[in-house]
């Protein structure tokens, strides 16, 4: 099969950020966009305009994001001003631009090797001209285009089908409990820390890694609302029993991200398997005869929580909840028999929630696998 370099069939704009007095929110200018962080599905989401733009990308355009996290990619809706975090791909022909567009996807491993920077990996204008390109006939981009194009239909109808799910369980627990932002709460409030038997959190310093050993999880780990002990670190026998003497993590305990970009994730611990905790993660055991703890995780994760705790959070660079903080956390506390009904509900839309995503999971490897055959 023969190939070519992206720059031979592409005109490639690299963003440049224009001057910050430009910048405002009353639609004047053209739609700025300054990374992956303004990407949505598709296209960008407009928040921010501009009226000196440097560098303009055209409707239709490729978007790809060429810093930290490099290989976003959406279109150009109109013509918008892009910043130095991304770059735009202007290629005439739409069959050869869609097709380039699923080629940059398959390469997003790739281009993040070539990424440089200690600090936020960027790749320049070079790594992107240099692409190497198949050159196919048009029936077959064609007919690539029209498989992956209902794959991806598919997984986003899959992921609003999810998004449907968690939105339908929020909506259930203020028509049940009330909203205490707007006033509407049925039940009495009660602070989290009254609710606790114990609230603390895991080491402040990180301990020697093992290869194996007892599991020692961070915010990363929890940051799905879920437990998950893919990719984590292991402490040796002696280092896990020094760590439980003040956090040991239990079946039916509540872990809360803490600081980071992630913070105010809860999750509730559904294992037996022992492990212990980061100073990132907070340990809450409830008082059970009091409260349920899967009653308390699933409101922790509503907005009326994550409010207050945007409300708390400290620190300039990292964000940071303290320990009493949390304990502050205004909780709405109804009569134990009409949270375990709720429980038993959510538990429910739990099942249609694992349906829908094995459906998604298996689109996806097909997706991928399709991928790697059309442009591996």
């Amino acid at each position: 099969m023969n190939y070519k370099a992206l720059k031979d069939i592409a005109d490639i704009t690299m963003g440049q950020s224009p001057e910050s007095s430009s910048y405002n929110e009353d639609r004047d200018g053209l739609p700025f966009f300054q990374g992956n962080a303004d990407f949505g599905d598709v296209y960008p989401e407009e928040r921010v305009w501009c009226n000196a733009p440097k560098k303009i990308a055209r409707a239709g355009d490729i978007l790809i994001s060429v810093r930290a996290p490099i290989g976003a990619l959406n279109y150009a809706k109109e013509e918008c001003c892009i910043g130095r975090g991304l770059a735009a791909i202007s290629i005439k022909d739409e069959a050869k631009r869609t097709f380039v567009f699923r080629l940059l996807k398959a390469k997003n491993e790739e281009l993040n090797r070539k990424g440089t920077g200690s600090t936020f990996k960027a790749i320049g204008k070079n790594v992107l001209e240099e692409i190497m390109v198949p050159e196919v006939s048009e029936s077959r981009q064609s007919e690539c285009m029209v498989i992956m194009d209902s794959l991806e239909t598919i997984m986003r109808d899959r992921k609003k089908e999810l998004s449907g799910l968690d939105t339908l369980i929020k909506a259930r627990f203020v028509e049940l409990f009330g909203d205490p932002e707007k006033g509407t709460c049925k039940y009495s409030m009660r602070r989290l820390g009254d609710l606790a038997v114990k609230v603390s959190d895991g080491v402040h310093a990180k301990p020697m890694y093992t290869e194996t050993g007892y599991p020692f999880l961070s915010v990363v780990n929890i940051n799905k609302g879920i437990v998950d002990f893919t990719d984590c670190k292991y402490v040796s026998e002696e280092a896990y029993q020094k760590m439980i003497k003040s956090t040991h993590p239990e079946k039916g305990d509540v872990l809360y991200t803490k600081v980071g970009a992630t913070y105010g994730i809860p999750a509730y611990v559904d294992t037996k398997r022992e492990f212990c905790l980061y100073v990132s993660v907070c340990l809450i055991k409830p008082k059970h005869e009091e409260i349920n703890s899967r009653f308390l995780a699933i409101q922790m994760a509503m907005p009326s929580i994550k409010h207050q705790a945007d409300a708390r959070i400290k620190g300039i660079g990292v964000p940071d909840l303290h320990l009493n903080q949390i304990k502050e956390f205004d909780v709405i506390c109804p009569p134990r028999e009409l949270q375990d009904g709720f429980v038993k509900f959510v538990k429910q839309v739990d099942k249609s929630k694992v349906a829908v995503q094995k459906a998604l999971d298996e689109t996806q490897l097909l997706f991928d696998s399709l991928m790697q055959e059309y442009f591996g």
